[in-house]
């Protein structure tokens, strides 16, 4: 093993031989066996070895192993030094091989570490993209788990801080055709990140590379698929593709496949919905995906079918008035509840999709049928009026920070709610019913978006390891208005969380099911 005096000696050897460096084959071999020596040895050597690596091309792998050897010493300091030259030996057939190396060093918990290793993978993402992105993608496809997720991780925060002549339209086409492979296998967390990526590329910014986007989410959903409400899995993945989905509707992409889907095998199962995030109202959940999709839903082939199976939902939510004793008292029967947040989904969407069918009222269904529905529509919309003045009666006068309270907030909530409830049902009450108001769904913002901005920069970009994710999946807090018991009632329920989840489970079996484990050894 060489000394520091003689690694030294042999550096001297190489820096003055400038032109002729590669005749002195024997002064770099000792170099390449300081990695064998102590502390300083090797902290020298892990800078000695990168300077001189392309005069050497047929010590090349002997050379990348002995830096390999380094990454991994027990010397926290000394594996800092070697990770930080090795973008140095990313020189042509070797940038691959150095890519999956670093993609693989990902998985260290060391801080410092870990930024090294982004910073080394950025770095030679900018010599040669479609090399480094080889190594990436070998890992994600082949690697052990954590190495997985870092590096889809790393793709998902890094990719958009490359700038354009990195990211070019052959680099973006390698980003999507490997994308496909590993969407083949992945967890709901995986998926939603991998639509992250794919959703951000500017050559899918287009009609026709939304579309795909879209076609990729249809194959995850298992759209062929019959829908089966009491596997708490197959609802799940159901609405976190119908989530991905929805951003990327328009009036050139349309939601056609998903609503056909949702009104044929979902609202018949409403009520058997099962799901494995405590404390979610699912049946309210898929109602308001199909509200936010049925605005941009093209030629439907089974519309009046469809149609009819949404106008016998709402049916379910909107009561006939109780019977009334001779004397005009109620007959002893429960006030109706009125579910305003249920009612402001399906009547939306039924507006929506009745559009494309405005006779079905009037033409579709039989005399004593639409003479019902209109009980029905005169009795909601009777104590939707009273609830309305309640509502403006408690908000009356309250500005700024007054109406930023939680009790006012959930009545502002409620407010929107019911003047949408409102607005449709004057519409249906013409004679014939007309289609034509417009409104915005209550949980949506009421002012335009950018397409840019239309999805959520959710992951941070920051240089520490990721934590370890807790045990249960991640999940957003979105509030829903739960509406009062009574017609005429002016209490308000609490605010409840809506939370959205990832998959339960690993990947495995048609993507969403356990995934084997793997113990590998050093890939180098």
């Amino acid at each position: 093993m060489p000394t520091v005096e003689e690694l030294y000696r042999n550096y001297g050897i190489l820096a003055d031989a400038t032109e002729q460096v590669g005749q002195h084959k024997d002064a770099y071999q000792v170099i390449l066996d300081g990695v064998k020596g102590g502390t300083k040895e090797k902290r020298l050597a892990a800078q000695f070895i990168p300077k001189f690596f392309k005069h050497f091309p047929e010590l090349a792998d002997s050379a990348i192993n002995a830096q390999l050897d380094l990454c991994e010493d027990e010397d926290v300091s000394i594996r800092r030094q070697a990770i930080k030259e090795l973008p140095q030996f990313a020189a042509g057939e070797n940038l691959p091989r150095v890519a999956d190396i670093l993609t693989q060093l990902l998985q260290t918990d060391d801080s410092a570490e870990f930024n090294l290793v982004n910073n080394a993978l950025l770095s030679i993402f900018k010599m040669d993209a479609k090399g480094t992105l080889g190594g990436l993608f070998s890992q994600i496809l082949q690697g052990e788990d954590i190495v997985r997720e870092r590096a889809i991780k790393f793709l998902s925060t890094k990719l958009k801080t490359l700038p354009d002549e990195v990211l070019t339209k052959e680099v973006e086409e390698l980003i999507l055709t490997e994308s496909k492979k590993v969407l083949e296998d992945v967890t709901g967390e995986e998926f939603v990140l991998f639509m992250k990526i794919l959703s951000g590329l500017k050559s899918l910014q287009t009609v026709s590379g939304r579309q795909q986007l879209v076609e990729l989410v249809a194959e995850q959903a298992d759209l062929e698929q019959t829908f089966n409400p009491s596997d708490p899995d197959c609802v799940d993945r159901l609405l976190q593709c119908t989530r991905q989905a929805v951003p990327l509707f328009s009036k050139n992409v349309h939601s056609t496949r998903f609503v056909t889907y949702f009104c044929e095998q979902v609202l018949p199962n409403l009520s058997s919905l099962t799901t494995p995030v405590e404390g979610l109202d699912i049946q309210l959940e898929v109602l308001k995906l199909l509200a936010e999709m049925s605005s941009f839903c093209g030629d439907m082939e089974k519309l009046e079918t469809n149609l009819r199976k949404l106008f016998d939902k709402l049916l379910e939510y909107m009561p006939l008035p109780p019977e009334e004793a001779e004397n005009g008292e109620n007959a002893g029967n429960e006030e109706p509840k009125l579910q305003f947040s249920y009612v402001e989904c399906l009547l939306y969407s039924f507006h929506q999709l009745g559009r494309k069918l405005p006779d079905f009222l009037t033409a579709k269904l039989n005399a004593e049928k639409l003479k019902d529905f209109k009980i029905r529509l005169q009795y909601f919309a009777r104590g939707l009026q009273v609830y309305i003045r309640q509502l403006r009666l408690a908000l009356q006068g309250k500005t700024g920070e007054a109406l930023k309270t939680e009790e006012n907030k959930i009545k502002v909530v409620a407010l929107k709610i019911t003047n949408n409830i409102n607005v449709l049902i004057k519409d249906l009450f013409h004679i014939p019913p007309s289609y034509k108001s417009t409104v915005t769904l209550s949980w949506k913002p009421v002012q335009k978006v950018e397409i840019g901005q239309k999805r959520a920069n959710e992951d941070t970009t920051s240089g520490s390891p990721p934590k370890k994710s807790s045990a249960g999946p991640k999940r957003d807090a979105r509030q829903i208005y739960n509406p009062p018991s009574g017609k005429y009632s002016s209490n308000l329920s609490n605010f409840n969380y809506e939370q959205r989840g990832a998959f339960r489970g690993s990947r495995g079996g048609r993507g969403w099911g356990a995934r084997g484990n793997r113990s590998r050894g050093r890939l180098y």
